[in-house]
């Protein structure tokens, strides 16, 4: 599993918070002593925002395939503004099939209504979380500095390796165990051949 040293985090800023008068009280068990906001509704109307990102993939594939070239110059201007906002807004999501496992955040401050819509959808939630934010309704608190771009990149490198790691042991153990049926099967298939063949000899 991958694990930040002390030093990568210490150098990363990671462990500077904010000022003692800013801290939420209910962050002090964490404290070291001294890519776009949340669109409402992502989780909680998802089948609307699933439309929203269908929709962007259309247009991306007229835009791709050079059909947007034959169009009057005054279409082509309002459909590349649309696919603008789309990209703007839905870019991140568009690979997404389903609703997700877990989200990550940064700043429970600024990605309130995102921890909100989780917790309603009983999704687990992990945050980078500084020293002034408020940790109800995170299941798992990273104590760090939310605002230092190190920082930032650090933490969700290390959870981003985590995640590649848990997707290829998972991807292993189903290769593996396919191949232990497949080996029983097998075994099953011999086993069968012997009892039927053991009544001819005798």
């Amino acid at each position: 599993m991958p694990v930040a040293s002390m030093i990568d985090l210490l150098e990363a800023g990671v462990h500077f918070g904010h000022q003692t008068q800013r801290w939420n009280p209910k962050m002090k068990p964490y404290i070291y002593d001294i890519n776009r906001r949340w669109l409402g509704g992502m989780l909680t109307n998802f089948e609307t925002i699933r439309g929203r990102v269908n929709k962007l993939r259309e247009l991306e594939e007229f835009v791709n395939s050079g059909h947007i070239e034959k169009l009057p110059k005054k279409e082509v201007v309002q459909m590349t503004k649309k696919l603008e906002k789309l990209s703007k807004t839905l870019g991140g999501i568009k690979e997404m099939r389903g609703m997700p496992d877990l989200i990550f955040v940064v700043d429970q401050k600024k990605e309130d209504i995102a921890i909100a819509e989780a917790n309603k959808l009983h999704i687990p939630v992990i945050c980078l979380a500084d020293t002034n934010a408020n940790p109800d309704g995170i299941d798992y608190i990273i104590p760090g500095n939310d605002d230092a771009i190190r920082s930032i990149r650090l933490i969700a490198s290390k959870l981003a390796d985590a995640v590649l790691e848990g997707k290829q042991l998972r991807e292993n153990k189903a290769v593996g165990a396919k191949a232990e049926t497949i080996k029983a099967e097998d075994a099953g298939v011999t086993e069968e051949a012997k009892t039927e063949e053991a009544p001819a000899e005798a």
